[in-house]
């Protein structure tokens, strides 16, 4: 059997400069790493909804010792795919349940991502090329905001950096290498355990579009496919089976594989998954949001998608489809990575986030044309197309460091110890989406966030500035790590912005409250949905009480026999209330109708929500 020819760069020798770039290369890396994504783990609190529902399931799973079935407050949980909960359940039982350990998966699973993205650039455009793909993945706004909260679309772009690594290794020899599909297989399998179906979709979908266009779709049949396969079933099966085994239809469940892949997988996409706790992203802004999580790198987007060979067909060369070089293939794989899952995404329940597994595809790219650029001669169109589109991004630089000084000028000084849900406009209507709460901001809350506007203002306009200046003078490497220190910058103000935000978005404070009191016979009730004070039920560490929200993402799992009966409606709740115990109700309303005719005590206030008791706070 022919074996894979190495890659011609790994026949170069290592020579002890090469070493030293590379080492200052990940040094680089790690540094900045540690500045942004490192730091930040430790605040603010964990958010309600999403945030502290997955981290309580995954609490509940190192309390249990269940690591099949998820559970979030004591219900079944059967939505999600379990590798984000094993990643956080086992942070929890090695360093134990706070939030920098909820956060540090994720953390390091972007680390993960930059040092994969710079060693499969490395490989495909040499060392500047990784460095400058690792700065793009890594330092992009998108990539860093939905780490901020605990969702797993940055593992799908870990895996699918694996996975096309080793498919671009697989097409170096007549016949692909048996441990290069095995690792495809694996890598598969693994994203299918992180997300679901479309672990195993977008692979599968890149590489036969791939290997159509190019006019070598022989070659998926020698890509041992019955043995993948098997790997493949061996590593993604078993959970899926355990899962189905455990949660059987019963009574009115109709159990785990209905729910998790009719109701979740195909349901969803279509838009018709009960129950319905979310809104679809208008086509145009989600496209227009692909880029914006790019940002500063998407300003070279243009010639970065120009380096995929789009006119593959010239370059046919009989069946093999050799006719186009490494880098070449290595472009066209990325340009299709990154299209699939757009497109894919552009006809189903869209949400913000949902192309970042896209977008180290579109870092790799832009990592290959910044090294095209930075080698090119000072005349040449690479230069030229670079300093156009760095003037672009001065423009836009300038405007923003206008539209920040005249926020600033607009904004207003609050009171000492002014709440900052007092300050807001609430538009319930926007709260789906996952940046809803953007549309709340005043001029009188912009006052609170003075500091990070002005370090956005600033680091704007030098940033974009300089890499203009420096793209002019022919120096692109000191222009593109100007862009890297101002993105770094620029992620340090949105943790700084988040961290003023979260009372808002956070109920941490308000169950610090609770616990200082909390007694054995004590209940909580949330009033509405789970989701809404979620993070009542993970920092208090007890099962909390839903009062007439039998919805949401505790629907499902509330139908099943050992449920508990933690359902409240008006007339339950009225007698708990007039009970022998103490009752303390989450709300965001100042004035329950539920305790209308009830004596309330206020033990806590914060961000707009409030903890009610019907029991003197002593």
């Amino acid at each position: 059997m022919m074996t894979s020819p190495p890659d011609a760069a790994d026949l170069r020798p290592s020579t002890p400069a090469a070493d030293r770039k590379t080492l200052t290369h990940l040094l680089v890396l790690l540094t900045l790493w540690l500045c942004t994504y490192g730091f930040s783990i430790f605040q603010p609190p964990l958010m309600d909804d999403a945030d502290t529902i997955h981290a309580e399931a995954a609490r509940e799973m190192v309390l249990r010792g269940d690591w099949v079935t998820l559970y979030a407050d004591g219900i079944r949980y059967l939505e999600k795919a379990p590798f984000l909960y094993w990643m956080t359940a086992a942070s929890y039982t090695v360093f134990g349940v706070h939030d920098w350990s909820t956060r540090l998966p994720m953390a390091l699973a972007a680390l993960a991502l930059m040092l994969l993205v710079y060693r499969l650039g490395r490989r495909i455009y040499g060392g500047d090329g990784g460095f400058y793909a690792a700065l793009a993945a890594g330092l992009a706004i998108g990539p860093y905001i939905y780490t901020r909260f605990l969702i797993p679309d940055l593992l799908v772009g870990v895996w699918l950096v694996v996975t096309f690594g080793l498919f671009l290794h697989s097409l170096r020899g007549e016949v692909p290498s048996r441990w290069a599909c095995w690792g495809i297989a694996a890598a598969s399998a693994a994203n299918v355990l992180s997300k679901g179906l479309i672990g195993l979709v977008f692979p599968v979908g890149v590489i036969c579009f791939y290997l159509l266009l190019t006019g070598n779709v022989r070659r998926l049949w020698r890509m041992h496919i019955v043995s993948s396969l098997l790997v493949f079933l061996a590593l993604g099966a078993p959970w899926h089976i355990l899962a189905a085994i455990q949660n059987p239809p019963v009574g009115q469940s109709k159990g785990f594989l209905w729910f998790y892949f009719v109701n979740e997988h195909f349901l969803r996409y279509i838009g018709e998954r009960y129950p319905k706790d979310y809104d679809k992203v208008p086509l145009l802004v989600f496209w227009a949001l692909t880029i914006v999580w790019m940002f500063p790198w998407a300003a070279f987007l243009p010639q970065a998608l120009r380096e995929a060979p789009w006119r593959f067909r010239a370059r046919r060369n009989g069946t093999s489809g050799n006719g186009l070089d490494e880098r070449q293939r290595a472009n066209l794989v990325f340009g299709l990575w990154a299209l699939l899952i757009v497109a894919f995404f552009s006809f189903s329940t869209r949400q913000e986030y949902y192309t970042l597994p896209a977008l180290p595809a579109l870092a790799l790219l832009l990592g290959g044309w910044m090294q095209r650029e930075d080698a090119s001669a000072p005349d040449s169109a690479e230069r030229r197309s670079g300093r156009i589109s760095s003037l672009v991004l001065a423009v836009i630089g300038v405007l923003a460091f206008a539209t920040g000084m005249l926020l600033l000028a607009e904004s207003k000084t609050s009171a000492a110890g002014a709440d900052l849900a007092d300050l807001l406009k609430k538009n319930p209507e926007d709260y789906q989406l996952s940046f809803g709460h953007i549309f709340d901001l005043t001029p009188r809350a912009l006052g609170v966030f003075r500091v990070p506007l002005l370090g956005v203002s600033l680091a704007m306009l030098l940033g974009t500035l300089l890499n203009w200046w420096y793209r002019r003078k022919n120096e692109a490497a000191k222009a593109n790590f100007t862009l890297a220190t101002m993105a770094a910058i620029l992620l340090l103000c949105i943790h700084t912005a988040f961290s003023t935000f979260s009372p808002i978005l956070s109920s941490q404070k308000l169950a610090a409250a609770i616990t200082q009191r909390l007694q054995p016979g004590d209940v909580i009730v949330i009033d509405g949905e789970y989701k809404v004070g979620s993070s009542v039920n993970f920092y208090t560490q007890q099962q909390v009480h839903i009062l007439n929200a039998r919805s949401g993402n505790l629907w499902f799992g509330s139908y099943w026999p050992d449920a508990p009966a933690i359902f409240e409606d008006d007339n339950s709740f009225a007698a708990l209330w007039n009970g022998p115990h103490r009752i303390y109700l989450w709300t965001d309303k100042a004035a329950p109708p539920q305790l209308a005719s009830e004596t309330i005590y206020t033990l806590a206030e914060s961000g707009g929500k409030f903890i009610f008791t019907n029991q003197p706070v002593r």
